[in-house]
């Protein structure tokens, strides 16, 4: 029985047999395991640099519509009556802002000067982990609202870093603003929002 057994050969255990069938399966799994990582992993520089991408385009059109416009009513509207567009209730009249936004505080124009350039500093170090589009359309709307008031202060009368703001946009019963007052005022509010629903700047959703 013994010698039968020797020449037949005693089959294999199971433990042995899935031994030998588990490893081939290992290794061949082993690289789809770390093709399945590969594809979480990749996409987060490109994706980072499309969001900078959208924050720039936003500020970029930002600036260039408050630029376009402020050029336009110094050539067209400044020293002319002002034109109504609602009546009496909006209209476009050409005025000289020292102040912040909304013509606040003409006393303190250098300081306005100086948070405005503070801001795009701080929003430009804030892009390098930026990974939400709603917070890079944000950021972009604060960018080129604070870039297109920060070139009039650079730029305009009286003088440098002293500069007035033009000013057009005349709702009734409100102060004069302009674009780059707009585009500040609905990127701090769109903040608002994303701060109270928990999304970070990179993406990460948290719950208080």
């Amino acid at each position: 029985m013994a010698e039968a057994e020797r020449i037949i050969g005693t089959p294999d255990t199971p433990d042995a047999a899935g031994d030998g069938q588990e490893r081939p399966d290992a290794e061949q799994e082993r690289p789809d395991a770390e093709q399945e990582r590969m594809p979480e992993q990749a996409p987060e520089r490109p994706r980072a640099k499309r969001r900078v991408a959208v924050l720039f385009a936003v500020a970029v059109v930002a600036y260039l519509l408050d630029l376009g416009s402020k050029m336009l009513v110094v050539a067209k509207l400044e020293h002319h009556e002002p034109i109504e567009i609602v009546g009496d209730w909006l209209r476009l009249a050409a005025i000289r802002n020292a102040g912040a936004a909304f013509g606040f505080g003409e006393a303190f124009t250098i300081i306005f000067t100086v948070i405005a350039a503070a801001v795009i500093v701080v929003i430009a170090r804030l892009a390098r982990k930026l990974r939400s589009l709603p917070w890079a359309i944000a950021l972009g709307l604060l960018l080129g609202g604070a870039l297109g008031n920060l070139t009039d202060r650079i730029f305009r009368a009286p003088g440098v870093f002293e500069g007035a703001v033009v000013d057009f946009i005349a709702p009734k019963h409100f102060a004069v603003f302009n674009l780059a007052d707009s585009a500040i005022v609905c990127g701090g509010i769109l903040i608002v929002i994303l701060s109270f629903r928990g999304l970070d700047p990179d993406g990460t959703v948290h719950k208080d």
